[in-house]
């Protein structure tokens, strides 16, 4: 928000500095992020009248101008602008000027004749204000009446600052001059001297010439309607200009000026319609109709929806309510009647509106953060009030005031013990009440320490006691407020071990070579069709967010595994073709209507590639063996023993290459190589392996418990045995009859071959594993390990069907 310093002083007789004044203001909690000075660039462009002109003796196109500056002698000035005149005040920059543009002024010579000056234009004063002498065609020619030798900045009313305000989202009413000023007066003490409204109307009745319906009150409160007759389209006066420009906007014609004005000075955006064009002559508040376009004021056709409110005539839209207008009925030079606009609109609405149609006005960041419902009435008597200010036009009799449920101004009970509590002060209930008096809250004492507050209906942001005591804090001061060290008892404070658990977790992926990255919480429901998750897949029931960013990210995500190739997909265009990559993060699991959902934690990882070579190690797949390899890692950094893989099937993974994950038979999570179909959808190049687990259920079977174990002090023994086995026979299931039989001697199971060939018949296999026999209290004698390795051999002939290799 750009507040010129020259108007907020029109309302509130402040005595302080630009600068003092954005101290003080920053200091109450109104930031200010900067101040400008408007005449930055002219400060010695001067008042000149020219006093003879001269035809230029060497150039045509030139003349020479003798100027009065108000000094001793007039200057002698070459221009080839082609509309001065004698006894014209015009912009003279003086030698030693540096205009805005950058352009530095000197004394020189222009073929030949010596020129003491420059003649200025508004464009090279930076002006781009309507209705100037001079604007187009050449020199800007000033009022005649302005003083010689005085500063042009003064005479355009540029001797003046702007204060460019940095409100958070809740001080929405500080989006206008008035209700800055009501602060200022409060933060100083100044007197506050708001306009006068005083509006002369001509005979006539509204109610014969219009009609307003508010057809959904939800999204419209109010509704104000005011028509001006005999309108005039011309230029607004210079003054009006210059505060408009000051402000940021950019001035139009003098009907669109006054709406932005008093939309600044208010905080209530209005519109105007050009009356004649209005089918029936009938205003219809109402949602959009299924199909229905409007062409807005920036010559665009939109389409519309049902979620939209317009402001429409007896046939069709002829706005976007709080958003923006229609061409069809804009004001235009034919314009002769106008129907103004002053209502309150919905913020969701508004917002939601405006994102959809990528449209954003000042009127819509208005509506979206709040407008003073009782404001509107004022805001339209006011445009009224400039409208016969401006001879713009006459005001007809009458206001259409559609208003069935006034707001109830918010009154809150505050209680000065809890002022002084919170803020460590010793303030009595007269200065907390004194304090509230000056931010104009209506205080009424209850008892000894509880005041009765009624607060302004443009004060959205006050609702509760805290609020209250927040704004006793800032008016009071804050550097007022006794600076005091927390006191208490401190403890220390420590992870819980689902806490614990997740750290060593990251920690002993990156050991293996992974990289963490991080994915967004919200996701898409696209990306389920993506990994193929049938409909009726649990999966699919997920958080629906009210009001998302974008499709794109509207619902939580119920698995980490999308985020995991999504990341896969970008690193893949990028041309880096090799990674191992892993995500801890929450899962989002609904629950019934009214309740949060189950936040899960879960752990994913993802390899594809290769992990390159390096000068004493080969490069190696980073395939499913890998992974389950790094899975292995993982469970026993844990602790974890009482877990297997179980052959499955996922809709996202290949089948016949995904296993379950188990831990004493419950389901932890899922491994295995993505689905062709879903490497295809993510535009992998290479086979791509995932897992995923859930920590809740990591974390239940971890210990961090070491159990000691004694070095051997008797030698081991180290058998070999190769047996054939059916194909689909697990090796985990091979290895785990060959624990159950080697009972407490055997201290080590490892598989080193695994031979499919001409000496093995189809559908088997070879598995050559070395098993390791040692007693903790003797050696073992080749007798006793013989015995047992038969026993060994016959458990496995009787329980998968082996038979012994022997060649």
């Amino acid at each position: 928000m750009r507040v010129p310093y020259n108007w907020l002083k029109e309302y509130v007789e402040v005595d302080l500095s630009p600068h003092d004044l954005a101290d003080r203001m920053t200091m109450a909690g109104i930031a200010v992020d900067t101040v400008h000075y408007l005449a930055e660039g002219l400060e010695r462009v001067i008042v000149g009248e020219i006093v003879d002109i001269q035809n230029h003796p060497n150039a045509d196109k030139l003349v020479v101008c003798r100027v009065d500056v108000g000094q001793e002698a007039p200057l002698q000035i070459v221009t080839g602008a082609p509309n001065v005149a004698v006894g014209q005040r015009v912009p003279v920059a003086l030698p030693g000027a540096q205009l805005p543009s950058g352009l530095k002024i000197s004394t020189t010579s222009l073929r030949g004749v010596e020129s003491q000056g420059m003649l200025c234009s508004a464009e090279e004063l930076e002006l781009d204000w309507q209705g100037l002498p001079g604007h187009e065609e050449g020199i800007l020619i000033l009022d005649g009446r302005a003083p010689v030798g005085e500063s042009v900045a003064k005479v355009l009313g540029l001797d003046d600052y702007v204060l460019e305000l940095d409100l958070t989202p809740n001080r929405a009413d500080c989006l206008s001059i008035v209700n800055v000023a009501r602060e200022v007066a409060a933060i100083t003490g100044a007197r506050l001297k708001l306009p006068e409204i005083v509006v002369e109307e001509i005979k006539g009745d509204i109610s014969s010439m219009a009609s307003v319906e508010i057809e959904d009150k939800n999204l419209c409160g109010r509704y104000i309607a005011r028509i001006f007759t005999d309108i005039r389209i011309e230029p607004s006066p210079l003054w009006m200009q210059q505060r408009l420009h000051s402000a940021g906007v950019r001035p139009i014609n003098n009907i669109v000026d006054i709406t932005n004005y008093v939309m600044l000075e208010l905080g209530q955006p209005l519109h105007a319609f050009d009356y004649d064009t209005l089918e029936g002559r009938r205003i219809i508040v109402r949602r959009a109709r299924k199909g229905e376009k409007i062409v807005t004021l920036d010559q665009v056709e939109r389409n519309l929806d049902p979620e939209m409110l317009v402001i429409a005539d007896a046939l069709h839209p002829v706005a976007l309510a709080g958003v923006m207008g229609g061409l069809e009925t804009e004001v235009t030079e034919r314009t002769q009647n106008i129907l103004l606009e002053a209502a309150h609109f919905n913020p969701t609405s508004i917002r939601r509106t405006s994102r959809k149609l990528g449209l954003r006005s000042e009127a819509s960041m208005r509506f979206e953060k709040g407008v003073n419902i009782d404001g509107t009435l004022l805001a339209a008597n006011r445009a009224a009030q400039l409208v016969n200010q401006l001879g713009a036009g006459k005001v007809v009799r009458g206001v259409i005031d559609c208003y069935e449920t006034p707001a109830v101004p918010v009154s809150i009970n505050l209680r000065v013990s809890r002022v002084n509590k919170v803020l460590g002060t010793e303030l009595d209930r007269e200065a907390v009440a004194n304090i509230l008096a000056r931010l104009h809250f209506q205080v009424v004492p209850v008892n000894d320490d509880i005041l009765k507050v009624d607060i302004p209906t443009y004060r959205l942001d006050v609702t509760r006691e805290i609020d209250l005591v927040e704004e006793v804090a800032r008016i009071y001061g804050y550097d007022q407020i006794p600076l005091t060290l927390p006191q208490g008892a401190t403890a220390e404070t420590k992870k819980n071990k689902l806490q614990k658990t997740e750290e060593k977790i990251r920690q002993v992926l990156a050991d293996c070579g992974l990289m963490e990255v991080i994915t967004y919480s919200f996701t898409s429901p696209k990306v389920f069709d993506r990994i193929r998750l049938p409909e009726e897949d649990p999966l699919r029931k997920v958080v629906r967010l009210r009001n998302p960013l974008s499709e794109e990210q509207s619902v939580m995500r119920t698995t980490l595994l999308p985020g995991l190739l999504e990341t896969a997909q970008r690193n893949v265009s990028r041309n880096n073709r090799n990674m191992a990559i892993y995500e801890v993060g929450h899962v989002f699991i609904p629950k019934e209507e009214g309740k949060l959902p189950e936040e899960r934690l879960k752990a994913a990882a993802l390899v594809m590639g290769q992990r390159p070579r390096g000068w004493n190690w080969p490069a190696q797949e980073l395939d499913f063996f890998y992974l389950k390899g790094v899975l292995e890692e993982l469970l026993e950094q844990l602790g974890i023993s009482a877990w297997n893989l179980v052959r499955t099937t996922h809709p996202a993974l290949h089948p016949g290459r995904t296993a379950e994950i188990r831990f004493n038979g419950e389901t932890a999570g899922f491994m295995g190589e993505v689905h062709p179909d879903v490497q295809e959808n993510y535009e992998l190049p290479r086979r791509t392996c995932v897992f995923e687990l859930d920590l809740v259920l990591l974390d239940r079977y971890s210990t961090d418990k070491k159990k000691y174990v004694p070095l051997p002090k008797f030698p081991a023994v180290e058998r070999d045995l190769a047996v054939v086995v059916p194909e689909e026979v697990p090796v985990k299931e091979v290895e785990e009859r060959i624990v159950q039989s080697g009972g407490d001697l055997l201290k080590a199971v490892r598989l080193f071959d695994v031979y499919r060939g001409e000496q093995i018949k189809p559908g088997y296999k070879s598995l050559a594993y070395s098993l390791l026999y040692q007693s903790p209290d003797r050696t073992l004698k080749d007798e006793e390990v013989n015995e047992l390795h038969h026993k060994i051999i016959e458990a496995l002939v009787d329980a998968v069907g082996a038979q012994l290799r022997v060649d």
